[in-house]
């Protein structure tokens, strides 16, 4: 099950060996010039039968039992450059295959990582190159701990942040406490970021561009334009974003409730760029009968730049020391195909996150998660006319929100190494109360260094 390939294996010693030589030039500069650290996750799930009693489509996840894995590993280098400035660089090397040989057949996929996946060949491939730039603007100092792209010193609680180059729209935007990285909270795509949020990023899910955030006192605004794919949910980056872009604008504002922190964001985001109209393709699908499992209806009327939107809420919200609560929620208009992230037009996802110090392990953690996912009237119409999109399209849709409860318990088994156990129930996958209910297990390892 935990299976590295040879190639595998030499490309994460090259990486490793690299990095301790970075650790013997940091050690001897001051302890905030240089950042080194890295990451390794594997994350091996499988999935039941179950029942599909009119068969699978092209883009339908396989009724039989399957199964999938991911691999990475991250090295996070930093440095300061210059005073207030910071430079990162993250190469990565990935390794996976999804359930059924292709990444479809769900809204809302169980497994964060899964986008990264080259086969069972190893990648090794730039993942970041950023620059980062605070002016500070006074309202006493908060520490910033050494981590993961992320140099240790202190800024002012009032400051302007640019954040400018090669990373993802959701390094700087959606962030949640309890709620964020699939490496070691929620693996689920529906609980580590809204679903119906189609962030402008490549097929890995980063992208180019810049992000500007001003915080002041209780408040943060953030503002950022950011490149997207040439073709939806493609590699290749269309570099024209004076004409094609995503762009997002969020407001948050900490708070305290009944003496405990939380935190609300609110999220716009609009997307520019050349994609199909559902309406158009559904046309062209009931002119053109017979061409299921041809993607050709988007593909032919995939002709004209359009506008594509959707407004968000994001809270965060404290019971106690050990005990946290978050929800997203979100609606994009739905009236376009996908252009870079999954196939949903609403989304909702609430749950908990509780830390182990409750038990006397205060390096677990236990979550339990609820999300459900939905589709435009015009997105239900093309499926149900036999049509097939990135993700999805069983040739016919009897139409249901995907439902999805998740919960894990992630247990420290040394330090900064963790291994989780993952139970993912999903209702009503891709959309087709025909098919399922699929049950998803997982066993994730993830260590820091």
């Amino acid at each position: 099950m935990f299976l590295i390939t040879s190639r595998l294996a030499s490309l994460v010693l090259c990486l490793a060996v690299g990095m301790l030589a970075c650790m013997q030039v940091a050690r001897a500069q001051s302890d905030d010039a240089v950042s080194i650290h890295g990451q390794v996750t594997y994350n091996w799930q499988k999935h039941d039968s179950f029942s599909d009693p009119r068969g699978a489509g092209t883009n339908s996840l396989t009724s039989s039992a399957g199964k999938m894995y991911t691999f990475t590993g991250t090295a996070f280098l930093g440095m300061r450059p210059w005073v207030d400035g910071e430079l990162y660089f993250n190469p990565e090397v990935a390794q996976g295959v999804p359930f059924t040989g292709n990444l479809v057949g769900l809204g809302g996929f169980t497994n964060g990582e899964i986008t990264r996946a080259a086969g069972t060949s190893p990648s090794l491939y730039r993942q970041r190159l950023f620059v980062r730039q605070t002016w500070n603007r006074g309202g006493g100092k908060e520490t910033i701990e050494e981590g993961a792209n992320q140099l240790s010193g202190s800024v002012d609680r009032n400051r302007v942040v640019l954040t400018a180059g090669n990373f993802s729209t959701l390094d700087v935007f959606d962030n949640n406490a309890y709620a964020k990285d699939p490496r070691t909270q929620f693996m689920n795509w529906g609980s580590w970021t809204y679903a119906a949020y189609d962030y402008a990023a490549d097929s890995r899910g980063f992208s180019w561009g810049a992000a500007l955030e001003w915080y002041q006192d209780e408040w943060a605004l953030r503002i950022g334009r950011m490149t997207g794919p040439k073709e939806p949910n493609g590699l290749p980056v269309d570099f024209a974003i004076a004409r094609h872009y995503g762009d997002q604008v969020e407001v948050e504002r900490e708070h305290t409730l009944g003496g405990q922190p939380g935190k609300v964001r609110v999220l716009w985001w609009r997307n520019r760029a050349v994609l199909a109209r559902y309406d158009d393709a559904t046309r062209w699908q009931l002119a053109n009968p017979g061409t299921y499992p041809d993607p050709r209806a988007l593909i032919a009327v995939r002709t004209g730049e359009q506008d594509k939107s959707g407004l968000g809420l994001n809270i965060e919200q404290a019971f106690s020391p050990a005990v946290g609560f978050f929800l997203r929620w979100m609606k994009a208009d739905g009236k376009t195909e996908t252009h870079a992230f999954t196939e949903a037009d609403g989304s909702l996802a609430t749950g908990v996150l509780l830390n182990g110090s409750l038990w006397s392990r205060a390096d677990d953690s236990v979550g339990v998660a609820f999300m459900q996912n939905s589709l435009s009237a015009q997105r239900r119409a093309f499926l149900a006319s036999g049509g097939t999109s990135f993700f999805i399209g069983d040739g016919y849709l009897d139409y249901k929100p995907e439902t999805i409860v998740e919960t894990f318990y992630s247990r420290s088994v040394a330090r900064d190494a963790w291994v989780t156990l993952d139970y993912q129930h999903v209702i009503n996958p891709a959309y087709n109360a025909a098919r399922g209910p699929v049950n998803v297990v997982a066993v994730r390892f993830h260590a820091d260094f």
